[in-house]
């Protein structure tokens, strides 16, 4: 997971998400919210809808690589997630700000599954019970515990393991604090440690992008075009698993075939 880089939704677009929104909070209390937050959302997140229409388009643009999924950066990304579970918040059901765009494989597991820390409590961690049958009870205000990535570097929380080749990330903070945390949630509640065929994935790219990074060195060394490496660095960005590669950039130093690459092309730290 890497920090996403955020458009901005027209005006129109903005005006339409509130008008549902509205329709949301008018419904009464918070069971009925939630009902209607369901209902509203499943009427208009479709392809004939122009509000959402454009929505994807703009979430498509915040995706890494060939439109990945903005958690696991693997799969294609074709499902509006809410961040925030609309079924738990619907306040945020139709919140541009609480909209990414993910998997199934991650979207799935994650559903309503959601976190935050207390603030009637000092801030003790608590599991919001998944909503089944009514009453529904408003969960407690607190800090949200799983990483927001747009709003939020998820670097800044947790480290990919390039060292020793594991491609599984781990907290970066002691295991004491808040941020090791929701380091540690994030990564459990979608599942980004426990499918192998994501590791296998991420241990793929960061062979892509090392032989990425040796194709440039190459033929920038034998007096290749700007435009041909304007190519080979747009290349770098059209890639799945961009966390890789900016932990490549990290890591370099603790790597010696990729303190050499970066020694020969330190212009690539930038990209």
């Amino acid at each position: 997971m890497i920090r996403l880089s955020v458009p901005e939704l027209p005006v129109t677009t903005l005006r339409k998400l509130a008008e549902y929104q509205r329709l949301v909070l008018d419904a009464g209390d918070y069971t009925l919210q939630v009902a209607k937050a369901k209902s509203l959302f499943k009427q208009h997140n479709k392809a004939d809808n122009a509000a959402f229409k454009i929505v994807r388009e703009k979430l498509a643009e915040m995706c890494v690589g060939p439109r990945r999924c903005n958690y696991c950066e693997d799969s294609v990304a074709d499902e509006v997630e809410h961040i925030a579970p609309k079924d738990l918040f619907p306040e945020q059901c139709f919140s541009w700000d609480n909209y990414c765009y993910a998997c199934g494989p991650c979207n799935g597991p994650k559903s309503n599954r959601y976190a935050v820390f207390r603030q009637d409590q000092n801030e003790s961690f608590y599991e919001i019970p998944e909503h089944g049958d009514p009453p529904l009870i408003r969960p407690p205000l607190g800090q949200h515990v799983l990483i927001n990535p747009r709003v939020e570097d998820p670097l800044q929380f947790m480290l990919l393991d390039l060292q020793t080749k594991t491609f599984r990330f781990a907290p970066l903070m002691d295991e004491d604090s808040l941020s090791y945390q929701r380091a540690d949630y994030t990564i459990r509640i979608l599942n980004l440690n426990t499918r192998g065929d994501l590791i296998n994935a991420r241990r793929n790219a960061y062979t892509n992008f090392r032989a990425r990074l040796r194709e440039y060195i190459h033929d920038r060394d034998h007096d290749a075009t700007e435009s041909h490496l304007g190519e080979l660095k747009r290349n770098f960005a059209d890639e799945s698993h961009q966390t890789v590669w900016q932990e490549m950039k990290r890591q370099h130093q603790f790597l010696p075939e990729l303190q050499q690459l970066f020694g020969e092309a330190p212009e690539a730290l930038m990209w």
